[in-house]
């Protein structure tokens, strides 16, 4: 057999024999870096939190790199103590454990076990600053680190700057109050763009919620019935005829309709 097609052949076995990475392709950055520009300052504000039932995706006991991870049925009463790291750029865009988009600027972070979604309150340990994230995705799969943060969480905490931080997490349950339902479409840019309006007119936390491909806004929780009331009227005269008020089961976000 000729020598040189002996070593051709050798090479192509070889390089066969080689399975590629699950993610081989997937992104197009190989390591992950931060984004040209810093987080804006209505980007930081704290998520309320709204009950959301547990999404289809991700909520299902997993095996990976050889380890076998339990979901948990409930986050009631969880904390945790360790590691916090970030991931950024390299992963932008594409989907989350629970088949949302990954937005570095939004507050968000992933975590191994809890339910999809879950709200924390994060401290980072070693300079005390506190954020709210909305858990909506798997990882950090590296020894010692218990939650991976977005940009925008990293940023807020400092922990962007160090890298990784000594942190504590702790679930949240939803804020008691009153709810309004400030309107309701079907494209995401717009329903942020106005979430970020209102907040900033009303003074007042802002949630958007999806279900079935329509977005929802939400406005609250607001202490008073009367202040809740205003808005709802304020909105109406605004141009907002969707404004209304939301029962408690509507207003932790489990059957909007």
């Amino acid at each position: 057999m000729d020598k040189l097609f002996i070593a051709f052949f050798c090479l192509w076995l070889a390089s066969c024999a080689k399975e590629p990475h699950p993610n081989a392709g997937r992104y197009k950055i190989e390591q992950d870096i931060a984004p040209e520009r810093a987080p804006l300052e209505q980007e930081l504000f704290d998520p309320t939190p709204v009950y959301e039932e547990p999404t289809r995706g991700g909520n299902s006991d997993y095996r990976l790199l050889g380890k076998d991870y339990k979901v948990l049925k409930s986050a009631d009463g969880f904390s945790e103590e360790g590691i916090a790291s970030w991931y950024g750029k390299k992963f932008h865009g594409h989907l989350t454990s629970n088949g949302e988009t990954y937005d570095m600027y939004e507050m968000t972070a992933a975590h191994k076990t809890l339910p999809l979604p879950t709200y924390v309150k994060v401290t980072n340990l070693e300079n005390g600053r506190q954020a709210i994230v909305r858990v909506n995705d798997r990882g950090p799969f590296h020894a010692g680190r218990i939650i991976d943060l977005s940009y925008a969480a990293a940023f807020k905490l400092g922990v962007y700057q160090t890298g990784t931080a000594r942190v504590k997490i702790e679930s949240l349950h939803s804020a008691a109050g009153y709810y309004i339902q400030v309107a309701k479409g079907k494209d995401a840019e717009n329903m942020q763009e106005k979430s970020m309006a209102i907040a900033a007119l009303f003074q007042v936390p802002t949630k958007i919620l999806q279900r079935d491909g329509i977005f929802w806004l939400v406005a609250g929780p607001m202490d008073e019935l009367t202040q809740a009331d205003k808005v709802i009227q304020d909105l109406l005269d605004y141009g907002y005829p969707d404004a209304r008020h939301l029962n408690k089961v509507e207003a932790v976000g489990a059957t909007i309709q």
